[in-house]
């Protein structure tokens, strides 16, 4: 069994298991699914301040604290005790492109040679940590969410708002992938 929960779910059990979160919020409690708003109600929480959008109850949101946490606790519980020891599977052409940017690392979820403390003083490390988070940040406050709780939650409701930022992050993702990452990885 717990052979079973290192190996990574085939879409059709894991996307069905995410998707009954919908369900799952609503029928508990007219909530809905989202990640981005748990920064605000953090902040609300620990930093009062005279700030217009920090004032609101966000006790009322306690329950998204809970979410987030048990994703974050649930993710340092799979990361120290459900780890798969082999290499991470990556499409062998793939592999050939990104040796050809010095990454051959693929013993984490991230490669090594992108994500590490030594890369933060580097041009192309800042950009891809603090740039690239500064730029998720700003276009999940922008697109009044993010992926999860628009394309998620958002579809699920066919709210059009979420229609067009899921398909504004798609399009900017695959431009990200082909046009802009290779840019910075070659810097």
């Amino acid at each position: 069994m717990l052979e079973m929960i290192k190996e990574p779910w085939p879409w059709y059990i894991a996307g069905p298991l995410i998707g009954l979160t919908v369900p799952a919020l609503l029928i508990l409690g007219n909530k809905s699914f989202g990640i981005s708003s748990s920064l605000r109600h953090i902040c609300a929480a620990c930093l009062p301040a005279n700030v217009k959008f920090f004032r609101y109850d966000w006790k009322k949101e306690a329950w998204n604290l809970f979410f987030v946490s048990g994703i974050f606790f649930g993710g340092m519980i799979a990361a120290h005790f459900l780890v798969n020891p082999n290499e991470i599977t990556v499409n062998p052409d793939l592999k050939t492109e990104l040796a050809g940017y010095g990454i051959t690392d693929y013993s984490n979820l991230v490669p090594v040679q992108l994500m590490n403390f030594e890369s933060l003083l580097t041009w192309r490390g800042f950009i891809i940590m603090v740039a690239g988070g500064f730029l998720v940040g700003f276009g999940t406050r922008y697109a009044g969410g993010c992926t999860s709780g628009h394309a998620i939650m958002g579809l699920s409701n066919l709210q059009w708002p979420s229609l067009v930022a899921t398909v504004c992050f798609m399009i900017g993702g695959f431009l990200m992938a082909n046009l802009i990452l290779p840019v910075i990885l070659s810097l």
